[in-house]
């Protein structure tokens, strides 16, 4: 349908098609801050395990490895230096395990996917779009050439 058909100007077609696009544009914005609003709070999750892994680790290394190492050392006679060994390897092995549990929080942030798609899938459709040559009679639609090939202006010396 062409804009003789609809009884639209070019003007009339020019800005609605600048309001589609506008409109377009805004819609894939919020569908990245949704997006992204969702990969920041895994994020933060992710984040916040981190930091309780790291302040487990600082805060009860020494009060219970100590109560632990001469737990060891009391009841099952087992030499000092060993039990803190002991208990070092297991204050170790907590902080690994609540370093994985962040680690797979934080691998489950993804990128926009739906976002990237719906803006390559605009730019392929917007891509393959070519204007439509305007149909008006015969010699008026082509420039007047002179010679050499060169457009020569209708009224103009030559």
């Amino acid at each position: 349908m062409s804009a003789a058909d609809d009884g639209r100007s070019l003007g009339q077609l020019v800005a609605a098609a600048t309001a589609e696009m506008s409109a377009l544009v805004h819609e894939e914005i919020a569908l990245a801050k949704v997006e992204m609003k969702q990969s920041a709070s895994r994020g933060l999750v992710g984040s916040g395990a981190i930091i309780v892994a790291g302040v487990l680790a600082l805060f009860s290394l020494p009060v219970f490895s100590f109560a632990l190492a001469y737990w060891l050392h009391a009841w099952w006679k087992v030499p000092l230096a060993v039990a803190f060994v002991i208990v070092g390897g297991l204050m170790l092995l907590f902080a690994v395990f609540c370093g994985l549990v962040a680690r797979a929080m934080l691998k489950k942030i993804q990128a926009p996917k739906q976002t990237i798609a719906s803006a390559k899938e605009s730019a392929a459709v917007l891509q393959s779009v070519k204007p439509r040559p305007r149909s008006t009679s015969g010699a008026a639609s082509q420039p007047a050439r002179a010679e050499g090939g060169k457009p020569v202006s209708v009224g103009a010396e030559q």
